[in-house]
């Protein structure tokens, strides 16, 4: 009986050896690295991807808000160039006489959604320059938003020689065009304070999409469940979208972005999903499971990136939806996310994150390690910058 025994113990020695050295499995090492970064490519011990392939520039912007008072709940950001970039800011909100000693210069230090406080509306559209100085102030068209809660989101057409600006005001039911240096004010779709659901009216609209030539399509939005095409003189053409779980029908519609093959990428935020349409509004696809998708960015090299606000993660996909890749955590410190509402990302690939619930909008640069592919890669626009 002893050498059978032996014989199985020198066995089970020789199967133990050869599991401690066989090799790990290659997904899981791409789920290690893909996840929280325990472990990464140079084995560096310990850590979290934070913030990603980004790291946050401290204090930008720099304040802006008159004495006593903070920027309020920011309800988007563009960036037109690396030195010029505009903020939707939500008014600006009284702050307590006595500050806490954790006060980071947001309102969301204080432990409480921006959204849930009653701001001034002034200073709604501003314009800061790198480093995060105030450089202009549209503060001619505050009066605009006066009796809703401030602009939603703000954009620039990539296609657009011009620059034109167009912010969309859900609560106020109204688009507005401007001319890039805010002088003038080119065009309004809807009417000040009226819902609606016919070809000109809205129910809280939310976001915009162009098209190459000029064409767009705005998500309406909250009350409404549609998404809206104009020509682009604002013409109406055509609207899809109702109430409901099935395709094409929506709960929050409340953001869009379009790839290079004019498909259309559809926020459904309350059912938790994305739908694809083509341009005429047919129904292509549906992906679920993303838990609320806040804002949707088509970046250059054509992946759909996602900002979740619930999650608060930044998510990659490719066309097909399939998620390759995300990053990011809820917090109020430096480099946390509390309900990005929209991003951006200027030429020099710097990345501008707006949060509705942090009442603040953070910068963020790449690494100087950062892998190209989990970079967003930002949509060239047409004509020249103002800086």
């Amino acid at each position: 009986m002893r050498m059978p025994i032996v014989a199985l113990i020198a066995l089970a020695v020789v199967f133990s050896v050869s599991l401690l050295s066989a090799p790990v499995p290659i997904q899981s090492q791409i789920e290690k690295d893909a996840g929280l970064g325990v472990l990464s490519s140079n084995s560096q011990k310990g850590g979290e991807e934070e913030t990603g392939p980004y790291e946050v520039v401290p204090k930008w912007p720099q304040p802006f808000a008159r004495q006593g008072y903070i920027q309020g709940s920011q309800g988007g950001v563009f960036a037109e160039s690396p030195n010029r970039i505009f903020l939707a800011n939500r008014g600006e909100i009284k702050l307590p006489e006595k500050l806490p000693n954790n006060f980071n210069g947001a309102w969301g230090s204080f432990g409480t959604p921006a959204t849930g406080q009653k701001p001034e509306l002034r200073n709604c559209i501003i314009i800061v320059d790198a480093n995060g100085k105030l450089i202009e102030s549209w503060t001619q068209w505050d009066k605009l938003f006066q009796g809703g809660r401030g602009p939603h989101s703000v954009k620039i057409s990539p296609y657009d020689p011009e620059r034109s600006v167009w912010v969309v005001d859900d609560m106020r039911q109204q688009v507005f065009k401007f001319s890039n240096d805010g002088k003038k004010l080119l065009m309004t779709l809807g009417e000040a304070g009226v819902a609606g659901n016919d070809d000109k009216h809205f129910g809280r609209p939310t976001d915009i999409a162009w098209l190459p030539d000029g064409t767009f399509y705005v998500t309406d939005g909250y009350t409404n469940t549609r998404v809206v095409k104009f020509d682009r003189n604002g013409k109406f053409l055509m609207t899809w979208g109702t109430p409901g779980t099935g395709p094409s029908q929506f709960d929050t519609v409340h953001s869009i972005a379009i790839d290079k093959n004019r498909r259309l990428y559809v926020s459904d935020r309350g059912h938790s999903r994305i739908q694809v349409f083509d341009e005429n509004g047919k129904f292509l696809d549906m992906w679920p499971n993303i838990r609320q998708p806040y804002h949707i960015e088509m970046s250059a090299d054509q992946y759909l990136w996602v900002a979740d606000g619930v999650s608060n993660k930044f998510l990659k996909y490719d066309l097909n939806g399939k998620l390759l890749y995300s990053w990011g955590t809820y917090g109020t410190f430096p480099g946390a996310f509390w309900g990005v509402h929209q991003f951006s990302v200027d030429s020099d690939g710097n990345l501008y994150a707006a949060e509705t619930f942090g009442g603040r909008t953070q910068k963020y640069r790449p690494t100087r390690s950062a892998d190209p592919a989990k970079l967003i890669k930002p949509v060239p626009l047409m004509g020249k910058a103002s800086n």
